[in-house]
């Protein structure tokens, strides 16, 4: 659900806050997950490559995977110029 529609409790000013720069996961057991590994818990829930995703959940591969996040989340207007064209 998107960040700006979730319910208060549990989401908080801090966490809006947090949610602004990077993509969040909230599990049923209480597990919360941030950025690239909220990423690769997705992708593994929804069956996209799930044995890749476990395995770059691992270090050294997370580093990577947590890097490259960083990286794309904070140049979107860049990456996406190149990689999400309108037409």
């Amino acid at each position: 659900m998107p960040y700006q529609e979730a319910p208060r409790p549990p989401m908080t000013d801090a966490l809006a806050a947090r949610c602004e720069r990077a993509v969040h996961v909230l599990g049923a057991d209480g597990t919360f997950l941030s950025a690239g590994r909220a990423s690769l818990f997705v992708l593994e829930r929804i069956g996209y490559h799930p044995r890749l995703a476990r395995g770059l959940g691992r270090r050294p591969w997370i580093w990577a995977v947590e890097g490259g996040y960083w990286i794309v989340a904070r140049n979107r207007p860049l990456f996406s110029r190149f990689f999400f064209t309108r037409e």
